[in-house]
């Protein structure tokens, strides 16, 4: 008998995608690649996505983290581990938009950066990287030695 002020959780994730057909992440230019087929858009608002990868660093799926105003995102650390440990991941990538253009991680992004590479060693899921995406370009924090 389940008690009936005891609500049941269930925690799921499926694929469509054959292991076979699953995009690979080789670099953070993949991995921009990626984030551009999902992306809503660049402009007037920010978004922040997860990619989450196999250990063949087969993208498993992406889950949109949050949606902004102009100038920024909130991301809660405890939801893109929620996500991860659901989809049984290995590792993950972080991006975010700049819709004013700028490239330059600002100073919270450098933070929420530390806390999710630290949370991802304490689960064993490492952060690879940190992408900042414009229309036309894009910034690795892994590429430019901060993570």
């Amino acid at each position: 008998m389940i008690p009936e002020f005891i609500a049941e959780v269930q925690i799921s994730y499926s694929s469509h995608v054959k292991a076979k057909d699953r995009l690979k992440v080789s670099g953070s230019g993949d991995a921009a690649d990626a984030f551009r087929k999902i992306w809503p858009a660049y402009d007037h608002i920010e978004f922040s996505y997860m990619l989450m990868m196999n250990r063949q660093n087969q993208i498993l799926g992406y889950h949109q983290l949050s949606k902004g105003g102009m100038t920024g995102a909130v991301v809660d650390v405890r939801v893109i581990f929620q996500v991860a440990l659901k989809a049984s991941c290995t590792s993950i990538i972080i991006g975010h938009n700049h819709p004013s253009g700028n490239l330059e991680a600002s100073d919270a992004d450098r933070k929420i950066t530390r806390q999710i590479k630290e949370a991802g060693v304490i689960l064993d899921i490492p952060l690879l990287d940190h992408l900042i995406m414009t229309t036309d370009s894009y910034f690795s924090m892994a590429d430019e030695g901060l993570l």
